[in-house]
């Protein structure tokens, strides 16, 4: 049986290529799609505003009016509009998927605490090779200790409002949780002037914006006498949401819960 799918900000890059992926999934049936009030995609019908057959899905503004209990959000917004969706998905006894970023401590402490009252699959970074190399990240600081510094790196399109990138800030977690480090303390956000000595402790975090970079992130382990850097590179937007349509095939079947992507692709703990 097919996954009932409510795309929020429908119009926007993310939600053009979910509603494009979705309508091509056999496991996925898009019956919503959702814009800010006033975007001159309401009213028109979904698939039209991807090039393609209509879907007999209009676009509207009221998420309320298409959330229910049977279907799963699916949003790459902003964190207020996502705060917003997910109190709406609670309300209606439905299932959400977030991939948006750009959380302050505030907003991304009530985001998780509503999460855990449905089933939700929170993840800065939605791509299958990404989760990967979260865990890859954890197994080789496990294995190489204190003797080897951290320092990550990513790029990113000039578009980008936050900084750095939220699966920066999780590579960094990952970490640090494994060499025991307190985060985001050790972390070091980008470096000018005399600041002196690396200290050992530091994580470094240094984000660059360029052009339509997708998204590529760098985990160096640097020694001495020797160098292990760990990158993945998005080539496009497409991996984040075959990654979002993959979590929202396999959220209903969950009890009510906060995951993650590990989760949904049984990579176990860290």
């Amino acid at each position: 049986m097919a996954t009932n799918v409510v795309i929020c900000g429908a119009a926007g890059r993310m939600g053009q290529m979910l509603l494009r992926l979705g309508r091509a999934d056999q496991e996925i049936t898009v019956v919503g799609a959702t814009e800010v009030p006033d975007h001159p995609a309401i009213g028109r019908d979904a698939g039209e505003i991807v090039g393609g057959d209509p879907l007999g899905i209009t676009i509207g503004n009221d998420l309320t009016a298409v959330a229910r209990p049977d279907c799963v959000l699916i949003d790459f917004t902003t964190a207020s509009a996502a705060l917003v969706h997910l109190r709406i998905a609670v309300a209606a006894g439905a299932a959400a998927v977030i991939g948006t970023t750009g959380f302050s401590p505030r907003e991304e402490a009530e985001a998780r605490e509503l999460a855990q009252l449905t089933r939700t699959v929170m993840a800065p970074n939605m791509s299958v090779g990404v989760n990967v190399l979260l865990g890859a990240v954890r197994q080789v600081a496990r294995a190489l200790g204190e003797a080897f510094d951290v320092e990550i790196v990513e790029l990113h399109h000039h578009h980008k409002k936050d900084a750095p990138s939220g699966t920066a800030l999780a590579l960094a977690s990952a970490a640090a949780e494994t060499l025991d480090r307190p985060f985001p303390e050790s972390a070091v956000f980008g470096r000018h002037g005399h600041v002196g000595e690396r200290r050992h402790q530091e994580i470094g975090v240094l984000a660059l914006r360029a052009g339509d970079a997708t998204g590529d992130h760098t985990v160096v382990f640097g020694g001495i006498g020797e160098r292990l850097e760990l990158t993945h590179r998005s080539q496009s937007r497409e991996c984040f949401a075959l990654g979002a349509l993959r979590a929202a095939v396999w959220l209903p079947r969950q009890p009510r819960g906060l995951y993650s992507m590990a989760d949904v692709l049984g990579l176990g703990p860290g």
